[in-house]
């Protein structure tokens, strides 16, 4: 495996994007791996590289570059926390054609490098960014093939760009991997996702006896056997669909 670490200009700046890929038989179909809302950290660069064995040129972007920012350490579980305020305010920072045009960016990099194959692209995003993943799909159509939101938030909004809404913009395979307890998904939410999915090939899943998070293993709601289930999916959505 090759791992870099490079800063990518965008049009607000640069984000150091962290790339993981093959060593050989490349060029590998692209996944943009939007992280969650507590940043960049070793536990997301470790995922992205399982990802990338699986034979894919996988993209993990700081998307806090715009306030200076980009690994923001230990986040305590205290709502009233310092630290999880913070962490609350660079997550509102940032919206949705910030994000897209981030996106422009890191797959105009990707075009002039060899291992990458910008024609085929996959998108994937936790928490904060399941909307991010979902609208790469819709802004992308000709290149995203495959999207992934795991416990996603503002699944269901009264926006023209509402995650809930892109089945009939995009030809793209949607996945939304869902908790079965989570403040920010409640069950109204998900029914709302699973409406707007019906008819077509995509597919909302609920993982019983979860909570919000259950995917990465440094949280205390890690939950082992859901998130081995999550990589099947997901490993299967992109065999299906990011196909050179």
């Amino acid at each position: 495996m090759i791992d870099q670490q490079i800063d990518i200009a965008t049009k607000d700046g640069k984000t150091t994007t962290f790339i993981t890929h093959p060593e050989r038989g490349g060029p590998f179909p692209i996944i943009i791996f939007y992280m969650d809302a507590p940043a960049i950290r070793e536990e997301l660069r470790d995922m992205a590289r399982r990802l990338g064995t699986s034979g894919y040129y996988v993209m993990l972007p700081n998307m806090y570059y715009r306030s200076g920012v980009m690994e923001l350490g230990p986040i305590p579980p205290d709502p009233e926390a310092p630290e999880r305020k913070r962490m609350f305010g660079f997550m509102n920072s940032i919206n949705i054609p910030m994000v897209m045009e981030d996106t422009k960016a890191l797959l105009a990099y990707a075009e002039t490098q060899e291992a990458a194959n910008t024609k085929i692209v996959g998108s994937l995003g936790y928490c904060m960014s399941g909307r991010y993943a979902v609208n790469a799909a819709t802004h992308f159509p000709d290149r995203v093939k495959a999207a992934a939101s795991i416990y996603g938030t503002h699944l269901a909004t009264d926006l023209p760009d509402s995650p809930h809404l892109a089945a009939s913009k995009t030809k793209a395979e949607l996945y939304f991997a869902c908790a079965e307890t989570d403040i920010y998904a409640p069950q109204e939410i998900i029914d709302k996702v699973a409406a707007g999915m019906k008819g077509s090939n995509n597919e909302v899943e609920i993982y019983p006896g979860t909570h919000h998070g259950f995917a990465f293993p440094k949280r205390p709601v890690y939950h082992r056997d859901a998130a081995e289930r999550h990589w099947e999916r997901l490993l299967a959505l992109y065999r299906r669909n990011l196909v050179p």
